[in-house]
């Protein structure tokens, strides 16, 4: 039995309501370039049986990351989340519910929200965070827009050791918005001076640490530059355990910290969902994106939780928003909070402390393999190799041996000149045979020239 619910006399009924000639007509402002002008390749009708057996085989082509000695990171890394994690998050009243559209009613709801908005406030030295964001990226890219009706200037500069698809991200929203992104060249070595790039038409300047690469950066220099030229220092973190090491952005008197928190209580998920932090300077709380929750009492003086503010256009007038993407991530944010209490503040340290000894001892082992050079000097747990021969095709070979040696800086920048910079990460799952057998492969790979 095929599921079709309308007919041709139905498409029509409808296509004469819009009064549209055809379907066609209805894509019509998408340009012509822009579409397909042939079936989808896509195999003919098939049985449930047979679509289950074809996906499957489908889905066998993939590498785990749990199955191989695995060091991809740039954005989205692999730590252990403890089973209780998936068991809680996974409960009926967590897994079915949503935007609490009726606040006062979900209590429940809200008080999850509220813990993950104390833990993000604390890990990142700020003294307000938000319900959570759609993922790091668009975070970064709200956090700029909101630095703009801070300061009522419509200019940004974003550091060259922003991820790169974070600095696209801020730039298609941007050129949306009408807004002036100036985006620095890509920096291995975190050597800008970012300083000069400061006008007083800047509205923001934008820092990732640990970058892109892996540089750990001083934000309080930057800072101090941009707040002598009126501007906002965005601080961007795309990896949340760091935070259990480093100092925090609002230590390095960031105004609004964003990143990705999907290393907390959430898997690599085959890239998401993902959940977005953004914090921020208590005095810019009505110019923050999404939603907050807040703690109050009841008529009877018992402690609840409300919705203090809403300020997505699904909650109020589209030109009073300040911010259209209107998915928070709360189910992500709740795996958060999860595993952040099941750490605790000493646990996070710890494990902050585990990740970076394995990169040490990474990096330390690439030291000693004759044309390879570590080029990050102070990193948490990712840094950035010089390899003699280029990335990519280095990157393939491992991964014919069961190696997934981490990214390709060309894979992001394909036109930067950097083909020979890969960007590695050990995080608490890398085991030291992992480690000795990525290094032993690669001295091997560039003394046989990739030949087995």
């Amino acid at each position: 039995m095929r599921y079709l619910p309308l007919d041709a006399a139905d498409r029509a009924q409808m296509l004469a309501r819009v009064g549209a000639p055809d379907i066609d007509a209805l894509f019509a402002d998408i340009p012509a370039a822009k579409r397909l002008n042939r079936p989808l390749d896509l195999p003919g009708g098939m049985s449930e049986i047979e679509v289950e057996r074809r996906l499957t085989r489908m889905a066998a082509r993939n590498v785990a990351a749990g199955s191989v000695p695995f060091f991809l990171g740039a954005g989205a890394y692999r730590h252990h989340v403890p089973a209780t994690v998936d068991h809680l998050i996974q409960r009926s009243e967590f897994l079915t519910s949503y935007t609490p559209y009726q606040p006062e009613i979900a209590q429940g709801t809200l008080q999850v929200l509220f813990e993950f908005q104390t833990q993000v406030a604390a890990l990142t030295g700020m003294e307000v965070a938000n319900a959570s964001m759609y993922d790091g990226s668009t975070a970064c890219a709200e956090a700029i827009l909101m630095a703009h009706r801070l300061t009522r200037r419509r200019k940004a500069v974003l550091s060259g050791g922003l991820h790169p698809q974070y600095s696209d991200v801020a730039a298609t929203l941007g050129g949306m918005a009408d807004e002036e992104i100036v985006r620095l060249p890509l920096d291995p070595h975190a050597s800008e001076d970012i300083a000069a790039a400061i006008d007083d038409e800047t509205s923001c300047v934008v820092v990732q640490s640990p970058d892109f690469f892996g540089n750990l950066r001083d934000l309080e220099p930057i800072a101090a530059a941009a707040h002598a030229k009126g501007a906002l220092l965005v601080a961007v973190f795309t990896e949340a355990v760091s935070l259990g090491a480093v100092r925090s952005p609002g230590e390095m008197a960031a105004d609004i910290a964003v990143g990705e928190g999907q290393s907390i209580g959430n898997a690599l998920n085959f890239g998401g969902p993902y959940v977005g932090l953004f914090a921020t300077r208590l005095k810019n709380v009505r110019q923050a994106p999404g939603r907050l929750a807040g703690e109050t009492v009841d008529a009877d003086g018992r402690r609840s939780f409300v919705l203090t503010l809403s300020t997505r256009e699904q909650h109020i007038r589209r030109e009073k928003a300040t911010s259209n993407i209107c998915t928070n991530s709360g189910l992500c944010a709740l795996a958060f909070s999860i595993h952040l209490t099941l750490l605790g503040e000493a646990g996070l340290r710890r494990l902050a402390a585990l990740n970076h000894a394995a990169a040490v001892d990474l990096a330390g082992r690439f030291g000693a393999i004759p044309g390879v050079d570590v080029l990050t000097e102070a990193f948490f747990n990712e840094f950035t190799i010089r390899t003699p021969r280029p990335a990519a095709a280095l990157i393939d070979e491992l991964a014919a041996r069961g190696i997934v040696g981490g990214l390709p800086v060309s894979r992001l920048a394909p036109n930067a000149g950097l083909d020979d910079l890969i960007v590695v990460a050990a995080t608490e799952t890398s085991t030291p045979d992992d480690r000795r057998s990525y290094a032993e492969t690669l001295a091997q790979l560039l003394q046989t020239g990739g030949k087995r």
